[in-house]
C-alpha cells in the first residue's frame, strides 16, 4: 500500500453520490478505509455506500463536519471534492475556513492507483464502454484485476471492484484538467475531441491535457482512427478498425448488424483469426479493440480473449434498452456531445434497418428524445446539434440540464428547435421528463424507435412512464 494512502485514515467526500465520487470511496471501504460522504441526492450509490459502513449525510452544512471531526478525532482526516462542488457549499467553505485537508478526487484515486500495474483510460467519449469492456474481459480471462468507473459495469453490478489484484482499470477524466493528477502503466486514449467548454476555450487546450497524461504513461495505446490521435501522439501500440498494415492491434469488420459484428483480427498487420463481437455499432467495435489491445499488450493469449469476448455487455445508459410500452421501444444513451448523438443515431438506424429487412417493410419513426447538458455546450456546439439531432424523423427536447451552470445567455432548448425546425418540421420544445409523460402516446405511434439521450435526469424517463401505469393510446 502506498505509504501516502495509509497515512490517512478517514475520507469525507462531499457530494459522495456522484458516479465517479462513490466509486472512489468504495474502493476505499474495500481497502479498510473508514468513509463518510454527504449528498443532497440519495440514490443507489449512496444505499449502496451505506450498506457498507459508509456514514451518509443528506444535507451539505458544517454540523456534518463538526462530526466528522469528533468521531475520527484520533485518525487525520481527508476531506475529499470533485469539480463539480462549488466554492459557496457550506461544508467546503467550512473546511477552508479552518485549514483542513482537502483533496481533489483525483489525487485521491491517483494514491490508489499507485497499489497497483494501473491501465488508465482517457478519451473525449467511450471512456465508461471501453472500462467495462477492458474490466470484463481481464475479470474472465484472469480473475486478477479491479476496477473503479464512471458507469456500472453489468459483470461487478458496479462502478467499483477492488479485490487484492495485479490490475486495476480506472476510468480517468479529463473535463476539469485533472488528468495530469495521474500516472498509469498503460495510458490509453480513446479519441480527442472539444468538449467540456466550460473548462477549455479550444481544443488545443484539451490537446494539452492529453500530452500530459500521456508522458506520465509508461507505455501508451492510442486510437489511430482519430485525426487528433494519430497527428499528435507517437506510440508503437496503436488500434484500428479500418486499417490493418503497420498497426499494432486492428479488427477489420465485414459482418454487421443490429446483434454483432464480426471482423478478422490483426496483429502488427498479420491476421490471427476471426472474431465475432456480440455489441453492436462501429464505435463500441472501436472500444473493443482497444479493451483487447491492453489484454494483448499484459500477455493475455487471444485464445483466452476470444472465448470470454461472448460475455461483453454495454455499461448502464449505453444503449440500454429499457423496455417496450405499447410497441414504441425505449433505449436509454449517455450521448450528449454532437458526435456521440452521430453515433447513436446510426446504431439506431442499424436497429431499424434490421427490423424492417424482417417485417419487409418499413416500420416506425426514430423518434430522438434529448436533454441538452450545459449551457456553456449548447453555445459552442449548437449547429453541431442541429445537424446531427435533424436526422432522426422526431426530435423531442426538453430543457436544459445546467449541471450547476448559471445561464447567463440565454441559452435555452427553444434555440436549437428553432434552428432544426428548417430542416426537419417534426420538432417540439418540452418542459422535462413528467411532460413527456403526460403526452407520450399523443407524440409517438405504435412501431416507433425512441431514443433518449442525455447526461442529466433524463433517463427518469422510463420509470416515470412504467410509474403512470399507461396501458393503451
Amino acid at each position: 500500500m502506498n505509504k501516502e494512502l495509509i497515512s490517512k485514515n478517514h475520507f469525507h467526500f462531499i457530494g459522495i453520490g456522484g458516479i465517479g465520487m462513490s466509486a472512489i470511496a468504495m474502493a476505499l471501504i474495500k481497502k479498510g478505509y473508514s468513509v463518510s460522504g454527504s449528498d443532497l441526492v440519495q440514490n443507489r450509490e449512496t444505499k449502496n455506500l451505506k450498506k457498507l459502513g459508509a456514514i451518509i449525510f443528506d444535507s451539505q452544512i458544517k454540523k456534518n463536519i463538526d462530526f466528522v471531526i469528533s468521531k475520527f478525532q484520533n485518525q487525520a482526516i481527508n476531506f475529499v471534492i470533485s469539480s463539480a462542488i462549488k466554492d459557496e457549499n457550506e461544508e467546503l467553505c467550512f473546511c477552508k475556513k479552518n485549514n483542513l485537508l482537502i483533496k481533489h478526487r483525483s489525487e485521491v484515486l491517483a494514491m490508489i492507483m499507485k497499489t497497483y500495474t494501473s491501465l488508465a483510460i482517457a478519451g473525449s467519449h467511450g471512456k465508461t464502454s471501453t472500462s467495462t469492456f477492458l474490466s470484463t474481459l481481464l475479470e474472465l480471462c484472469t480473475r486478477d484485476s479491479s476496477s473503479i468507473t464512471g458507469g456500472i459495469i453489468p459483470i461487478y453490478k458496479s462502478n467499483a471492484h477492488i479485490e487484492d489484484s495485479k490490475y486495476l482499470v480506472t476510468e480517468i477524466d479529463e473535463s476539469d484538467g485533472t488528468i495530469k493528477n495521474y500516472n498509469s502503466d498503460i495510458g490509453i486514449i480513446n479519441n480527442i475531441d472539444f468538449d467540456h467548454c466550460d473548462h477549455y476555450s479550444n481544443i488545443d487546450e484539451v490537446l494539452c491535457s492529453f500530452k500530459q497524461f500521456a508522458s506520465n504513461s509508461k507505455k501508451l495505446l492510442i486510437n489511430y482512427d482519430c485525426k487528433i490521435t494519430k497527428n499528435n501522439f507517437t506510440s508503437e501500440n496503436q488500434w484500428s478498425i479500418k486499417e490493418k498494415n503497420n498497426i499494432a492491434y486492428a479488427i477489420i469488420p465485414n459482418i454487421v448488424n443490429k446483434d454483432k459484428t464480426i471482423g478478422k483480427y490483426y496483429e502488427r498487420g498479420k491476421f490471427i483469426d476471426m472474431i465475432n463481437i456480440p455489441i453492436p455499432g462501429l464505435h463500441n467495435l472501436s472500444n473493443i479493440t482497444a479493451a483487447i489491445a491492453v489484454c494483448r499488450m499484459i500477455g493475455v493469449s487471444f485464445k483466452e480473449i476470444k472465448k470470454n469476448t461472448k460475455s461483453l455487455e454495454l455499461p448502464k445508459k449505453r444503449f440500454e434498452f429499457r423496455g417496450e410500452l405499447n410497441r414504441r421501444i425505449i433505449y436509454d444513451d449517455y450521448a450528449h456531445h454532437p458526435n456521440e448523438i452521430k453515433a447513436t443515431i446510426n446504431l439506431a438506424r442499424l436497429f431499424i434497418k434490421d427490423r424492417n429487412e424482417s417485417y419487409g417493410k418499413q416500420r416506425g419513426r426514430l423518434i430522438a428524445i434529448f436533454q441538452p447538458h450545459r449551457f456553456t455546450r449548447v453555445k459552442k456546439f449548437i449547429h453541431e446539434f442541429v445537424q446531427e439531432l435533424s436526422k432522426a424523423d422526431v426530435i423531442l427536447l426538453t430543457n436544459i440540464f445546467g449541471a450547476g451552470e448559471k445561464n447567463i445567455k440565454n441559452i435555452d432548448s427553444q434555440l436549437i428547435a428553432n434552428l432544426i425546425y428548417k430542416n426537419n418540421k417534426n420538432v417540439i420544445c418540452l418542459k422535462d421528463n413528467y411532460e413527456i409523460s403526460e403526452k407520450f402516446f399523443k407524440l409517438t405511434k405504435r412501431d416507433d424507435f425512441i431514443v433518449n439521450m442525455g447526461a442529466g435526469d433524463c433517463h427518469n424517463l422510463w420509470s416515470i412512464l412504467n410509474n403512470k401505469n399507461i396501458l393503451n393510446d
